[in-house]
């Protein structure tokens, strides 16, 4: 067994595997970039080195600087994580090239795998199934549409390289063809370096099941189970499980049987996940999708079934070991359930969030497991995935693990920003989710998610939390001001009377609390101290975590408010904002208008890039275009991308 391993990964996977690697005794080495100077995972290693500055491509994407850090660390192999450069070939021919054991299949796995035209053309030969399609290698747009045409729509457009959902462009008719290719081909190269396309037949209603392999390099091939992976949100995992709802002991023996075909057609070695697509209607039948050479996201609920530690494997079959798992020792028990949270504003169509993280408090409770990437005082920048932890929950059966999951979301604190734990709760509490009626389209059909109103706890506790920050205010001033100027209600010897308080949501919604008083130290009536977080963030704005939801508010006085409804009521009936401003800080990755341009409602006009998505931003109305920004250029939030000036209107 290896004495030294370098994680070639950050965030959660990270301290995932250094996590095992510190049970087997083995040195771990984290890498850093100068955003994750002070990240968990780089002072839980045992020893780190520094990349790079914060942009992947110039230090978790860095080749170089990996391995030069491995073979400075004394690393005797590197464990890669998932994402980066797990499934890279180049990196993993360099680490051989420089004495050290890639913890990975080898290079034809990774060759052929790592390209879905040619690992569907392969598997293919060796029985598995797969879904019609065809690859657009060579081909022009104009001959694209005619095979196009001959496939039938739907079609699936998406990259040959890479992975988890990106640049994947649903096309229902030949009209929006060209923007998918366009959009597919400029989302592939900047995030795999490679803008080869695939298209496939589009399934209605599908189910997305993968089935977990290990394999050893004395040919020794084994799955674990399938994950139910289907619901999603623009092709990125959201929930996952173990085992499917629908799968049958016939049908997983089946699927389980594609999944080591797969593997052992390429000599697989390691961990690895075959993906296939089922029709929501026939779950017995199902085709090849792709081969993930790596570890995934959503391991733990395999893990968790089976009892079988993923990585430990990994490390194991890397230094050469046999398995020690037969297939018939493989036993399934119970059911496992993992939510993604994501920095993300769901209320606001899911644009990425960004900012300090002032509490991070995990739930604790019996078959809960939580693997994070944060802690209190994190910071979540735009320069990575927005992915910040994940809850898993464990129990006997399905319908317990579902319930013992939501508790663990409710139980989930993250002040300062936004996730996306109120969206996971409301979708897990779907009746069609209890069903386990699952398809990949089911979130996207869902209503717009309107997040939920604060409670009375949750505005009485930030009622006190602002009480508190204004008195704090008031007492950094000098004689009368410390004792009579902290708000008005105050009495010596008694309870802080907390006024009629209105605070502002991030929906702009103003809502009032209707308490009359409260206490400012973080105590209830009868003075026990409460268990509702609160924080205060930069702008001012109270986060608070109450009744299984987190709300930020912003303080309004009486004048504010009103204020806020006269300017509401003289907008009725007006124009739209001509300005266009970017919903997120990111990058421009495309402009799709020339100024002077007509546009109508709706056009795309400037597309952002943020954590790996591509945000469109529209014209809100009909009128001449002006453009403000170009191609390359890095925007703050808010930042005026540019102007559509209606019709009746004249430029400033």
């Amino acid at each position: 067994m290896f004495h030294t391993v370098l994680v070639a990964n950050r965030g959660e996977i990270a301290r995932r595997v250094i996590r095992t690697l510190r049970t087997l005794g083995i040195r771990s080495v984290a890498v850093y970039s100068d955003a994750d100077a002070d990240a968990p995972h780089v002072r839980e290693a045992d020893d780190a080195v520094r990349i790079g500055p914060a942009a992947a491509a110039r230090s978790y994407l860095d080749i170089d600087a990996v391995v030069a850090a491995a073979v400075h660390s004394g690393a005797q192999a590197v464990h890669p994580g998932y994402g980066f450069l797990s499934e890279n070939v180049a990196f993993a021919r360099a680490c051989v090239e420089a004495g050290i054991v890639f913890i990975g299949p080898g290079d034809g796995a990774l060759e052929v795998m790592g390209d879905k035209i040619r690992a569907k053309e392969h598997v293919a030969v060796h029985g598995v199934p797969t879904v019609p399609g065809f690859s657009a290698i060579g081909l022009t747009d104009a001959e694209i549409a005619t095979a196009a045409a001959e496939t039938g729509f739907p079609l699936l457009v998406k990259p040959s390289a890479g992975g988890g959902g990106k640049g994947m462009q649903v096309v229902r008719a030949p009209s929006e063809l060209p923007e998918a290719l366009a959009t597919a081909r400029r989302v592939a190269g900047a995030a795999f370096g490679d803008d080869t396309l695939l298209l496939e037949r589009y399934i209605e209603r599908p189910r997305h099941i993968e089935v977990q392999v290990l394999a050893d390099a004395h040919g020794n091939v084994i799955h674990l189970g399938e994950r139910e992976c289907t619901l999603q949100r623009r092709h990125q995992k959201v929930i996952e499980e173990a085992p499917s709802p629908v799968v049958d002991a016939a049908t997983r023996a089946r699927l389980g049987a594609a999944a080591c075909a797969a593997a052992a057609s390429v000599d697989y070695r390691g961990a690895g996940t075959v993906e296939f697509i089922v029709a929501g209607d026939r779950p017995d039948e199902f085709s090849f999708i792709e081969m993930n050479t790596r570890l995934q996201v959503e391991h733990p609920v395999t893990e968790l079934v089976t009892g079988i530690d993923l990585v430990e494997q990994q490390l194991r079959i890397a230094a050469g070991e046999r398995l020690s798992i037969a297939q018939d020792d493989v036993r399934l028990t119970g059911h496992a359930i993992e939510a993604r949270v994501y920095a993300e504003s769901p209320a606001r169509g899911f644009l990425p969030a960004t900012g300090a993280v002032l509490t991070w408090r995990a739930p604790a409770a019996d078959g809960v497991r939580t693997d994070s990437a944060i802690e209190t005082g994190s910071t979540v920048s735009a320069d990575y995935d927005p992915m910040i932890a994940k809850v898993i929950a464990h129990a006997s059966d399905r319908v317990a693990a579902l319930a013992g999951l939501d508790a663990a979301l409710a139980d989930t604190v993250v002040l300062g920003v936004d996730t996306n734990v109120a969206f996971l709760r409301a979708l897990l509490a779907e009746t069609v989710v209890h069903r386990g009626d699952l398809d990949t389209g089911l979130i996207d059909r869902l209503p717009p998610f309107v997040a939920p109103n604060p409670s009375p706890a949750a505005l009485a506790a930030a009622a006190a939390a602002a009480a508190a920050a204004d008195a704090g205010a008031a007492a950094v001033g000098s004689g009368a001001a410390r004792t009579w100027g902290a708000r008005p209600g105050w009495r010596a010897g008694a309870d802080h009377v907390v006024p009629l308080a209105r605070f502002l949501t991030d929906t702009d919604e103003i809502v009032t609390d209707g308490v009359s008083s409260g206490r400012t130290d973080g105590a209830d009536a009868a003075g026990t101290a409460t268990a509702t977080p609160t924080a205060v963030d930069g702008d001012g704005a109270i986060w608070v975590h109450a009744d299984g939801a987190t709300h930020r508010l912003r303080p309004l006085t009486r004048r504010q408010a009103m204020q806020r409804r006269l300017a509401a009521q003289d907008r009725v009936g007006a124009a739209s904002d001509p300005d266009l401003r970017a919903p997120m800080p990111g990058a421009v990755v495309a402009v799709h208008a020339a100024a002077g341009d007509r546009v109508v409602s709706g056009d795309r006009i400037v597309t952002i890039e943020a954590m790996k998505m591509e945000h469109p931003v529209t014209a809100p109305h009909d009128g001449v275009v002006t453009i403000e920004v170009a191609v390359g250029d890095q925007v703050r939030r808010d930042q005026v991308l540019a102007h559509v000036i209606a019709d009746q209107e004249e430029p400033a």
